[in-house]
């Protein structure tokens, strides 16, 4: 099955690119790495998915925040590299989750990322990930989300 049909299968609009709230760059391509910056779990109301883990949010909220998230690095990609057919490989996540003290379901939640990239490109999505709680992220959102994906 192709990226789009996998995407259209999935209910799945991609984004336009949200600029970067601080001084960087949404992504970075070195030979045939692309590099997605942190990204945030923003709505297509253009809303952000906020509050912390074990505390304002439950473990679907906060699966529900990374898979969001996830949809956003796409859409940094997509933007990057102009067709996401030319993803070879998705090569690492490292998801960071604003949570209390004390929780312990980080990789429920990064699943949320890990799970939609492997439904939009089957094996090709398949990847080595970090989960991380943290005390606090930006404008207190519930996950962040980078990429580091392999493009012919």
């Amino acid at each position: 099955m192709s990226v789009k049909e996998s995407l259209k299968e999935l209910g799945i609009n991609i984004p336009e690119v949200t600029p970067p709230i601080a001084n960087y760059l949404p992504t970075v391509r070195t030979g045939n790495l692309v590099f997605v910056a942190g990204t945030l779990p923003r709505r297509e109301d253009g809303s952000l998915i906020t509050g912390k883990l074990g505390q304002d949010l439950t473990v679907d909220q906060g699966y529900e925040a990374a898979r969001v998230a996830a949809v956003n690095v796409l859409a940094s990609l997509q933007a990057a590299i102009g067709d996401l057919e030319k993803v070879k490989q998705v090569v690492r996540l490292f998801c960071l989750i604003n949570c209390r003290t004390g929780f312990t379901q980080h990789p429920q939640i990064a699943n949320g990322a890990s799970d939609l990239f492997v439904a939009v490109f089957g094996d090709r999505g398949r990847h080595v990930r970090a989960a991380v709680g943290t005390n606090s992220l930006p404008n207190n959102v519930a996950v962040e989300i980078e990429a580091v994906v392999e493009v012919e």
